[in-house]
This record gives C-alpha cells, structure tokens and sequence, in this order.
C-alpha cells in the first residue's frame, strides 16, 4: 500500500495548490478527486511525452490545441470546398450573426478573436459577396451595424449539413459526457481569457 499512501500524498498537495479554496477535511477532499481524478487514471494523474524529463502540462496542452485547432482548420476547409466561401473564417462570422444577431463591425471582430485588420477583411468580403450589410446606428454615423442578409442566410444552409459533419469529425472520439466536460473546460479558459483582454 506505500505506493497509494505516496498517490494521496501527492494528490493532497495538488489538492492544496489547485486554488479551489482547499479545507482540511476529508468530504472536500473526495469531492475534488471525483472531479479531477478519473475512474482508472492513477490519482497522481496523466502521463505524456516528455513528463519525465521535465515537460509542464501547460506545454501539452498548448501544443495539443493547436494541432486540435489545425485539424479542424483542415474539416473545414473541406466543408467549404466548392461554395462562395474563401475561408471558414467567413462562414464562422456569419454563424455569429446568425447565432447572435446584429453588432456592431468591431463587437463581431473582437467576438471572433481577431486582429482589427483582419476581421475587417473577413467583413469586406461578406459585403462583396452580399452576405452580409452595413449600416449607420442612429444618431451616430460613424459607428456601422453589421447584418446577415437573406443571401447569407441562404449560403449558410447551403453548407450546414457538411460543417456540422466537419464539426462532429473533429470530436468523433469523444463520449457525450466527455464532450460536456470539455465545453466546460474551454468555457473555462475562454472566460478567464476574455476578461483578462477587456482590461
């Protein structure tokens, strides 16, 4: 039994350093392993490449949603083959407007994640394809509101059925309730991110 002794240990000092408010008292204790310790991974966690010589688990995981990211660049570059869309980019801002209305051009860059100059172009050639149009905000004509048009709203059930089926492609291995974790996860990460640029 010395080497479970040496597992909870070790786990109790990560429970300690997890920053979620950790007490000294058993029930707390066994609530936090039910949530970070899966059935069959030993308590002191995953193993991966390069753990032993030294590789943080922020490393994996920065590297792993990247290449995660680039396989789904790549789903959807194939779902979008043969359409009036240049890139996924566009259709994922239409997808925005269609999700969550109207907004203004720099709240749809800023909700895609995108450098101003960036999302400007993905704007500019919706609005050459009539996707999507611009127009004033009462009483300051400056600022300009971005709407999806019927011609966008068109283009996007055209190519629906084939991003939902890119979409699944890229989180087939997944079990409905590791697909809830990970939601969970990532909303996580997403929050604390978005807070930290609006200041």
């Amino acid at each position: 039994m010395y080497k479970l002794i040496n597992d909870l240990v070790n786990s109790v000092k990560t429970y300690e350093e997890s920053g979620t408010n950790a007490v000294e008292d058993v029930s707390s204790f066994i609530d936090w392993l039910k949530d970070n310790v899966k059935t069959g991974d030993t308590i002191t966690g995953a193993n991966w490449a390069g753990k032993e010589s030294g590789r943080s688990a922020d490393s994996v995981i920065n590297t792993s949603l990247v290449h995660v990211y680039r396989f789904a660049r790549s789903h959807a570059r194939a779902a979008i083959t043969g359409s009036s869309f240049t890139t996924p980019d566009e259709f994922i801002y239409l997808i925005t407007l269609s999700s969550m209305g109207s907004m203004s051009k720099t709240a749809l860059i800023r909700e895609n994640i995108h450098e101003k100059p960036a999302g400007v172009l993905i704007i500019n050639r919706l609005i050459e394809k009539g996707f999507v149009e611009q127009k004033s905000m009462e009483g300051d004509k400056r600022s300009r509101i971005i709407h999806i048009t019927e011609r966008g709203r068109t283009a996007l059930k055209e190519r629906m059925t084939a991003i939902r089926a890119a979409s699944a492609n890229v989180t087939e291995p997944l079990s409905p309730a590791e697909k809830t974790k990970l939601i969970e996860l990532l909303a996580k990460l997403e929050d604390f991110h978005h807070a930290k640029n609006e200041k």
